[in-house]
């Protein structure tokens, strides 16, 4: 794969010089999902992005042979099946499709105590492998992950679209009224309540405290039952699958959608106001001084990054001051991008691990450790003969302000040594090993991805009943609309592609573009 810079000359005007249907600023995933679910439906959608290329933190980079992913590479919504499947969904709703390899395993842990298991792909075998280290919780391992297929199976039976539009609500009920009814009884729930419920071993919790803490970056008691419900099930269903090329093509292939419906995207066109008329955003200024008209606004920017700088406090809606006292920003992350000789990579190596010392550590600055080899699934992403390991673990912008240069790069090589030396516990001799070296902080999450304090997204700031307080994608201010991690459901990006489905037929149904007919 090769990412390509496209033309500056993508038009910033429709071409009768009215107003755009819809402008969305930014072109992340959930970005590029409403963009394209829009220009799928015949609206005209121009996507503004500040960077070169698509993607955002679903996207990809060159250097020196290496293709990188930005940001995870453990994919979900690639499946085949059911409703869940929102990646393919979506690209093949505007004519792409990607290639994608199948993972045998999700992830391998190492956790303290010894604890080591790997989520094998097949759900069965993933049980037997949990309950020989837990035999005496063998009947809670079984109820508590079967609970969650309860909760796919809800969302797996009917089309996930916009649950601000009541037509939809409707219809959908109509066509799976227990599925819905379901859904709605664990839409208050978390995952810890369930798990204490059928599991009473200390380090067993634990073990679940983690795999939640590896996707939604929090323990069980402030994960949501649904999110846990789709990621403990569908990777089983539809697993995980790569994309060949990298995760980068996800985002051009949903660009190339995009334009071969219509839709325009510009690069290097950095949004810094949207434009309020009696109270309605009527469009946006980009950072050169050009207006852009449109009769509606989406912004893929965080929600500290749309009220607050986007919009300007007193615009700012009494409801999102609320919604800043109960979530506040995820960690950002410390990240190394690393180029390695394929005799680091031991023999018969699980593509993704996780890696933690010590229980207490969890939640702390530069805890635990995320790696993915997503070489040993893709060999062309690296030169002959190497790998590559992509590795980050959470680290907060507080850790990095303030510091003068000198002292930043100082900062930057002592953390990627001591992230190095942990990682020899599962990578033994990768320091004498490794060819190319990025060190990624917050700070360049911030700059380069445009994120307010490099987050990947909320969290709650307190325990929250579930999901009932995420807010969707209408906000206060009439035609503005949110899309992203956000949003309902949250982070990753199966989660934020559905955010992107949703919001795309949230103003389907205000423009009147939405068939009669739910989706198959």
């Amino acid at each position: 794969m090769t990412a390509t810079v496209p033309s500056a000359a993508a038009p910033l005007t429709t071409a009768d010089g009215r107003p755009w249907d819809v402008v969305v600023i930014g072109s992340g995933i959930g970005g590029l999902v409403t963009a394209s679910q829009l220009a799928g439906k015949g609206a005209t959608v121009l996507v503004l992005e500040r960077y070169l290329i698509p993607g955002g933190s679903g996207g990809s980079f060159q250097r020196e042979g290496y293709t990188f992913d930005v940001g995870a590479s453990m994919i979900f919504g690639f499946g085949t099946q059911g409703h869940t499947n929102l990646l393919t969904r979506a690209l093949a709703d505007v004519g792409e499709h990607c290639e994608t390899i199948p993972d045998p395993a999700q992830l391998a842990y190492h956790l303290p105590g010894g604890l080591q298991v790997a989520v094998d792909r097949d759900y069965e075998r993933f049980l037997a492998d949990l309950t020989a280290l837990f035999p005496h919780e063998a009947k809670g391992i079984r109820a508590f992950y079967d609970t969650c297929w309860q909760v796919f199976r809800c969302l797996d039976a009917m089309p996930l679209l916009s649950l601000e539009d009541p037509a939809y609500l409707a219809k959908v009920f109509f066509k799976a009224p227990l599925a819905c009814l379901g859904l709605a009884r664990w839409l208050p729930v978390n995952v810890g309540a369930v798990a204490r419920a059928h599991i009473s071993d200390p380090a067993l919790l634990k073990f679940i405290d983690m795999e939640c803490f590896c996707w939604s970056v929090m323990p069980a008691d402030r994960t949501p039952m649904i999110n846990a419900g789709m990621v403990f099930s569908d990777r089983h269903a539809g697993g995980i699958n790569y994309p060949r090329g990298g995760v980068g093509v996800i985002a051009e292939k949903l660009a190339a959608g995009l334009r071969s419906h219509g839709g325009a995207i510009h690069y290097r066109s950095r949004v810094v106001k949207v434009l309020l008329e009696n109270g309605r955003a009527v469009g946006v200024r980009l950072a050169g001084g050009e207006e852009i008209r449109a009769r509606r606004v989406v912004s893929n920017a965080t929600r500290w990054d749309t009220f607050g700088s986007l919009v300007d406090e007193a615009h700012t809606p009494a409801a999102k001051r609320t919604w800043r006292r109960r979530y506040k920003p995820s960690s950002s992350f410390l990240s190394l991008h690393l180029g390695v000789k394929a005799e680091a990579i031991p023999p018969g190596s699980h593509v993704h691990h996780l890696l933690l010392e010590r229980w207490e550590d969890m939640e702390a600055e530069q805890g635990v450790i995320f790696v993915s080899i997503p070489t040993l699934l893709d060999p062309s992403l690296a030169p002959a003969g190497h790998h590559i390991v992509h590795t980050f673990t959470p680290s907060a912008m507080a850790t990095w302000q303030g510091l003068a240069p000198g002292a930043y790069k100082a900062a930057k090589e002592a953390a990627a040594s001591r992230l190095i030396r942990r990682l020899e516990a599962i990578l033994p001799g990768l320091e004498g090993a490794i060819t190319h070296r990025e060190i990624g902080t917050p700070r360049s999450h911030r700059r380069f991805l445009g994120r307010h304090g490099g987050s990947y997204g909320p969290v709650p700031a307190l325990r929250l009943p579930g999901l009932l307080p995420m807010p969707f994608n209408r906000t206060a201010i009439p035609d503005l609309y949110c899309v992203g991690d956000s949003c309902f459901p949250g982070q990753g990006l199966n989660a934020v592609a559905f955010s992107g489905f949703a919001c795309a037929h949230r103003i389907g149904a205000d423009l009147g573009l939405n068939p009669w007919n739910l989706p198959a």
